[in-house]
């Protein structure tokens, strides 16, 4: 995208609702409302709606970066198997406002499509794509370098983290396996999974990579990298299809597709008026934000305290 076509889409605001935010359910999903502000209609009723963004378009994953106290969130902006160049990051205040809806775009050579997981190291953001990883300075939004994993047979390229040994770790959900970026260059770490893997975050000893299971598989599994092993972590009797998972205060905070909710730990403490894309956890507040790729929008709620 270039710089006058940038400058166009710089400061559009999107509507933030901070009070009486209705959130339902139709059919059969059982789930109840709540009013921002006040107590959410929850498991525990322990955790309170913060803000609502709107005007996004398809939100996937977002990613908060504590230095400049902003969200970044990632926007597929049409299906999420189109090469449409499209795709975009958008720049949002810890209050939910937007400060930029197209932050970050990729380039001519690089689009990027149907960005998804994020992950920051220094002052970059790593942003997982269709067809490999995007690199942006996290501060001006421009597009800093891009890994190209198209000389893989690549199924679904999904999210990214840093490991223990300094590389980047992908998720690929439909072939399944796991990669590592080493300067630039991907290789296959774990082919043929037990389970297809979409979010995937670090232990909070810094040690080993927690892999999110896809497919209606409730058990989480760990990547050690120090000797390439994989093994069970842990198992939850209900949810399925997760996408995202953080570590709080040494507590799992994980979305959960199929039954739209957040868990704490081995608790359920949000259920979603939608089904919970990729988290992303305001560190200063406590906070998480929940994106909704088919309500085009994000919610941000208060964690428990403890």
């Amino acid at each position: 995208m270039s710089k006058t076509r940038r400058s166009l889409i710089r400061n559009v605001v999107g509507t933030v609702v901070i009070a009486a935010i209705l959130i339902s359910c139709g059919g059969g999903d059982g789930q109840e409302s709540s009013e921002a502000g006040g107590q959410a209609s929850t498991i525990q009723d322990t955790t309170n709606v913060v803000a609502s963004v709107t005007g996004l378009s398809g939100p996937e994953s977002v990613r908060y970066d504590p230095d400049q106290d902003v969200y970044f969130v990632a926007n597929f902006n049409g299906s999420n198997s189109d090469r449409d160049a499209n795709g975009f990051i958008s720049k949002i205040a810890s209050d939910g406002t937007i400060q930029e809806l197209q932050f970050m775009t990729g380039t001519e050579e690089a689009p990027m499509h149907v960005p998804r997981g994020m992950y920051i190291t220094g002052d970059t953001l790593w942003a997982v794509d269709t067809d490999g990883v995007h690199g942006f300075n996290r501060m001006t939004g421009e597009q800093v370098t891009f890994v190209d994993f198209t000389s893989f047979e690549i199924g679904f390229l999904n999210d990214v983290v840093q490991g223990p040994d300094g590389a980047l770790y992908v998720t690929d959900t439909f072939q399944p396996r796991l990669y590592k970026i080493t300067n630039s260059i991907p290789t296959i770490v774990q082919d043929s999974l037990p389970y297809s893997p979409n979010g995937i975050t670090i232990s909070e000893n810094g040690q080993h990579l927690i892999l999110c299971p896809w497919n209606g598989v409730q058990t989480f599994r760990g990547w050690f990298p120090a000797d390439s092993t994989l093994k069970e972590l842990k198992t939850y009797s209900t949810g399925g299809n997760f996408d995202g998972v953080e570590i709080v205060n040494g507590n799992w905070v994980v979305s959960s597709q199929m039954d739209s909710t957040i868990k704490w730990g081995d608790e359920t403490i949000i259920r979603t008026p939608g089904r919970p894309a990729d988290i992303g956890i305001d560190t200063q507040r406590n906070h998480v934000a929940v994106p909704y790729i088919d309500l085009d929008r994000v919610d941000i709620w208060a964690l428990p305290s403890e």
